[in-house]
């Protein structure tokens, strides 16, 4: 799979930039920011010469810290949940609005079918996206066969269908078994570079069109129609997983909000006094681990928050362009010629 096929290879900072951004759980993300913030928090205040139990002698700073985070969880979740029922409301309309979808829904799907190597397309996303994949495999294949000559025209065929076919047997690997609502389909998705395919296809017809026989300026029309057709299939299964993620970062919020004020009004209530933490643990004062805990868990709610937003933003910016734009800087020359 050529570097301009993966989405890994696409997204700044390499594999370990794409594993925070995108391909790590959500959860697993969430609970590393949290403990990053405990951790810098521990570690700044272990550096300060003056212990935090003596300096909540001479002023309040977690009294404030503490009211200033119950205030800000209260209007976060309310404002997330808020914005996401708002998005989703988008999918509820009078009848009429919703035979029309409907509509277009089956009528899209009756002209892929034309498409594919099955007389009716899978329900699943995952299966209708694999479908269209063979689908664009199988005329990959023919291409390959029918190019067995010694022209440059040939070698260059060979080598876009090679590529193709290298590209969509590890996409549908990577769908084998996979279920919508995790983001594995979506990211199969994106693996699958359908708009360079495009763009290189239409450029093999610019360049040797005449010198390729009828059949194969066919097959590479028909090859060109089903990489259409990923198109707009990609970016309904995107806002799919866009509806269902906010979704469960909603359900999340809420989840965590509650032990988070429970934290945030009980540090209120009984942290403001320094009077409880006389020792130290591992050389720490133990105000320092006590108000540095409370402080992760408060700021719980905005650690999901975070985690969901960076792989939304991140795939958006990734997949702005429905067409064969490509929104990024590449050598076309040098990817041709590979």
């Amino acid at each position: 799979m050529s570097a301009s096929d993966r989405m890994s290879k696409r997204v700044s900072g390499g594999r370990v930039g794409f594993w925070l951004l995108m391909g790590a759980d959500r959860r697993v993300m969430a609970a590393l920011l949290t403990l990053t913030v405990f951790a810098a928090l521990v570690g700044l205040g272990a550096l300060d010469p003056v212990p935090l139990s003596e300096a909540m002698l001479k002023s309040d700073p977690a009294q404030t810290l503490f009211q200033g985070l119950t205030g800000a969880i209260i209007t976060s979740v309310t404002l997330v949940v808020t914005l996401s029922q708002l998005v989703l409301s988008q999918e509820m309309g009078p009848l009429g609005d919703q035979r029309r979808r409907m509509e277009g829904a089956m009528q899209f799907r009756k002209d892929s079918e034309d498409l594919l190597d099955e007389d009716v397309a899978p329900p699943e996303p995952s299966g209708y996206l694999r479908a269209l994949i063979s689908a664009a495999e199988t005329r990959a294949e023919r291409l390959k066969e029918r190019a067995s000559g010694d022209r440059d025209a040939d070698r260059d065929l060979r080598d876009y269908a090679d590529d193709l076919i290298d590209n969509a047997e590890k996409v549908k690997g990577n769908l084998e078994g996979a279920n919508f609502g995790t983001f594995d389909v979506l990211q199969a998705a994106l693996d699958f570079n359908y708009s360079w395919k495009i763009y290189q296809a239409r450029t093999l017809k610019d360049d040797y069109g005449e010198a390729f026989a009828e059949h194969v300026n066919d097959t590479l029309e028909e090859l060109l129609s089903v990489l259409r057709a990923l198109g707009p299939t990609r970016e309904h299964i995107k806002t799919l997983y866009f509806e269902w993620t906010l979704v469960d970062l909603s359900r999340a919020m809420i989840y965590a909000a509650l032990p988070a004020l429970i934290v945030c009004i009980g540090s209120l209530l009984f942290v403001g006094t320094p009077e409880g933490f006389t020792g130290a643990t591992l050389g720490v004062d133990d105000a320092l681990w006590t108000v540095s805990a409370a402080v992760a868990i408060s700021v719980s709610p905005f650690s999901i928050l975070l985690s969901y937003v960076l792989r939304i933003a991140t795939v958006a910016k990734r997949t702005l362009a429905v067409s064969t734009f490509v929104l990024r800087e590449t050598d076309r020359t040098a990817d041709l010629d590979e």
